[in-house]
C-alpha cells in the first residue's frame, strides 16, 4: 500500500503528535489514524472506495486548522 494522502497536526512532542493517513494499493483503501508518532499506537480502517476513504479522514481532521497535509 503507498500512502496517497498524509495529514500532521503539527505537533512535534510525541505525546501530541497526530497523522493521519490515506493508503491504497488502487484497488483498496485504507485509513490510518496514528497518535505518538512511528512508536505510537493507530487505528486502521479498510474503506471501500477513495470518496469513502476521505470522508473519514475529515473527520479524524474535524475540520481542525492545525492540521497540515504533508507531501506523500
Amino acid at each position: 500500500m503507498r500512502i496517497e494522502r498524509h495529514w500532521w497536526n503539527g505537533d512535534r512532542s510525541l505525546r501530541g503528535r497526530r497523522d493521519v493517513y490515506i493508503r491504497t494499493d488502487g484497488q483498496r483503501w485504507e485509513v490510518e489514524a496514528q497518535t505518538g508518532g512511528i512508536a505510537g499506537r493507530s487505528k486502521l480502517h479498510p474503506c471501500p472506495s477513495r470518496a469513502s476513504a476521505q470522508i473519514l479522514a475529515d473527520a479524524w481532521l474535524g475540520g481542525r486548522p492545525e492540521w497540515r497535509e504533508l507531501a506523500p
